[in-house]
């Protein structure tokens, strides 16, 4: 016969006046965490006991209740209940719910107050979600949910996030499927279906970082601080119904913009705008776009404007500015910094001078009836408008000159237009695409490796510009080797400037740093030549040495030519290597960093015009083997946009655009050199 299952008997509860309760010395708690007492404290004013304290009964030195408890567990809570008696919100002997353990029993009181704590088990935080969601529904705000969990509002706000992931995912989160960092960044949209699309595709991934997660969800958004959103402001975007995601577990740069049509469609109304108002100056045309093609003022002539002449109050208010800058640095010439008010005041000095000395350019009426104006969106969000281009068949017919009377300026250095002038005009046809079929590290096409080192030459160019030493000693390097190993011609001085278009090159490089530089640098020297050219010659003569040097730095600039070539025979094959070790050398003695000038991989600059071999070899070489084995099954398009995303950031450059001895950029790959430095190299490619 089946012995019966001994029950067990639970110990018995009962309220017990709080001032017969003692706190016992086995309360393994000792060291503070979590919520405060006084927290505690305020939480059981406002809800009451929700748990009850565990007693055991106190014994005399021959072993009788005494009549008061200790408490070996809910140390916390008891300390909470003495505050509230201190602060005399709770009475001396107000019952207090026990459950009460017999004396002498075999289990210590360790154990219990052991037990409590550690068998205790936190809550998930899908069921905090779920609870503080439930609240929400039924009345109360964020505020209040986190006043009452003694939380900031902004885990409040974190938590409730989650109601924009799909059930599936929080499903899938409920079953271990994935950790909260994953299920967060998926918050950071709100279509459930793109959210199990990138779920299915990292799920067989090895890399399921969360910020990845992000990537893709925000792949086809535009960041807040994208230059289009500078220059029309959110407060734009969201008056014409446009939407943020903001991310809430991470810093998002103030968001991404889910609808970048709309965003376009605010920027070129407002350009249309600005186009209208400049039109009404009397132009005789205005072309308006986002941007345009790097070098696409080279075929206009440009017309000379005259700066506006400071009024007698803007004269006498500059005066004082200059005034009181001087005072001020005089003032403070002895301290090792400026106070914060004068810091403050010094940069607003500064600025009020900058715009005054800035002048606007008028222009004679006449030329501008027949010149016209670029209008388009500068780098840095700002409004660029570029006046007084003349269309090649608005320009005045010059009279034939005969050339025995020509006065020999004919091969000077033209820099009539601005940096744009220095390059082509975009990129002629379509651009090369490797096809599918075609695998292997087949050599890279003309046409992509003339972009490249466009890209080169641009970057080279404005570091070349940048360094007046290094330029003055290729110059020099030039000028010696044209003297000793060349016939020279019957000029007293054959030295000149050859400008070197770059007809072809990718979208990104209009508006790269180099780019964005060289113009800047260029605006500011047009800016200080003399007006009159007959004074031209006493002006440079009046320069410092300094000044010298960096206008001969870039003016050289336009000639530097790093350019691929596709070569038809072995003459031209040998003059292309030639350039192109040249090129490396000076490339070596600038450490021009292509990372530092801003290439990075696109599918649009290299990844998209490569075979699927060479884009493995990309990302094996930045990111290593496991990275390029998960995405080696992909179909070319989808590799090439995979790869984009896991190149970024890496410092990870083409060969072509590699120089020598400037260490730790290209990932996986230390000790390659530089393209130029193996001319068989370039001829094979």
């Amino acid at each position: 016969m089946a012995s019966a299952i001994q029950k067990i008997a639970l110990n018995a509860s009962r309220d017990i006046p709080f001032n017969r309760l003692v706190l016992s010395q086995s309360n393994v708690r000792r060291v503070k965490s979590g919520l405060s007492i006084e927290e505690l404290a305020r939480d059981i004013e406002r809800r009451g006991l929700l748990q009850s304290l565990n007693v055991r009964p106190v014994l005399n030195g021959e072993g009788t209740e005494t009549g008061s408890y200790e408490v070996p567990a809910g140390g916390r809570r008891f300390r909470a209940l003495e505050l509230l008696v201190k602060q005399k919100k709770l009475a001396k002997t107000a019952p207090v719910p026990c459950v009460v353990r017999e004396a002498g029993s075999a289990i210590l009181a360790e154990d219990d107050s052991l037990a409590e704590n550690v068998q205790r088990l936190g809550l998930h935080p899908l069921d905090q979600f779920r609870a503080f969601r439930d609240m929400l529904e039924k009345g109360m705000s964020e505020e209040e949910i986190a006043a009452a969990f003694f939380v900031v509002p902004t885990v409040v706000k974190q938590r409730l996030r989650l109601m924009t992931v799909s059930d599936k995912l929080l499903d899938i989160y409920e079953q271990d499927g994935m950790k909260l960092e994953q299920l967060m960044a998926f918050s950071i949209s709100d279509d459930h279906d793109r959210q199990l699309q990138v779920w299915e595709i990292v799920s067989q991934s090895h890399n399921r970082e969360p910020y990845l997660i992000r990537r893709m969800l925000t792949e086809k958004t535009v960041r807040a601080s994208d230059r289009r959103v500078r220059f029309v402001g959110l407060e734009a975007y969201l008056a014409a119904g446009g939407y943020i995601m903001r991310d809430l577990f991470e810093a998002d740069d103030g968001g991404w913009l889910q609808d970048p049509t709309l965003l376009d469609r605010l920027v070129m109304n407002k350009l249309q705008e600005a186009a209208e108002q400049v039109r009404a100056e009397g132009w005789k045309w205005v072309e308006t776009a986002l941007s345009f093609p790097w070098g696409h003022t080279r075929d206009f002539a440009e017309i000379d404007g005259t700066p506006v002449v400071l009024s007698d109050e803007e004269a006498a208010r500059l005066t004082a500015l200059h005034s009181e800058q001087e005072a001020i640095e005089a003032e403070y010439a002895q301290e090792d910094e400026f106070p914060e008010e004068i810091d403050t005041r010094l940069g607003e000095i500064e600025q009020a001078i900058e715009a005054l000395e800035e002048r606007p350019v008028s222009f004679d009426p006449g030329d501008m009836a027949r010149s016209g104006v670029f209008v388009s969106l500068d780098t840095d969000g700002t409004l660029l408008v570029e006046r007084g281009f003349v269309r090649p068949e608005d320009m005045p017919v010059e009279p034939e000159v005969d050339h025995d009377e020509s006065d020999g300026y004919d091969d000077a250095i033209d820099h009539r237009g601005d940096g744009d002038d220095a390059e082509g005009n975009g990129r002629e046809g379509a651009p090369d695409i490797e096809p599918e079929e075609e695998d292997g590290l087949k050599p890279l096409s003309d046409r992509l490796l003339t972009e490249l080192t466009a890209w080169r030459t641009l970057a080279l160019r404005d570091a070349f510009a940048a360094n007046p030493h290094i330029a003055l000693t290729e110059l020099l390097h030039s000028l010696v080797r044209d003297l000793y190993w060349q016939v020279s011609g019957v000029d007293c001085l054959e030295a000149y400037v050859r400008e070197i278009p770059l007809p072809v090159h990718s979208p990104d490089m209009p508006g790269s740093l180099p780019a964005h530089a060289l113009r800047q640098r260029n605006e500011g020297w047009k800016h200080d030549l003399p007006e009159d050219e007959d004074a031209l010659w006493q002006w440079l003569d009046g320069l410092d040495d300094t000044s010298r040097l960096a206008l001969l730095a870039h003016c050289l600039s336009f000639g530097v030519n790093a350019l691929h070539e596709s070569s038809h025979g072995p003459s031209l094959a040998r003059s292309v290597r030639e350039r192109l070790a040249r090129a490396g050398r000076l490339a070596t003695a600038l450490r021009l960093d292509l990372v530092e000038a801003g290439w990075q991989p696109t599918v649009e600059n290299y990844l998209g015009r490569v075979t699927r071999a060479r884009i493995l070899e990309a990302v094996r070489g930045a990111r290593g083997n496991e990275a390029a084995d998960r995405i080696a099954h992909m179909k070319k398009g989808d590799m090439a946009q995979a790869a984009e995303r896991l190149l970024d950031g890496s410092g990870w450059l083409p060969e072509a655009l590699r120089t020598r001895n400037v260490a730790g950029r290209n990932a996986g790959e230390a000790g390659t050199a530089d393209m130029s430095d193996n001319p068989d190299a370039v001829a094979a490619e």
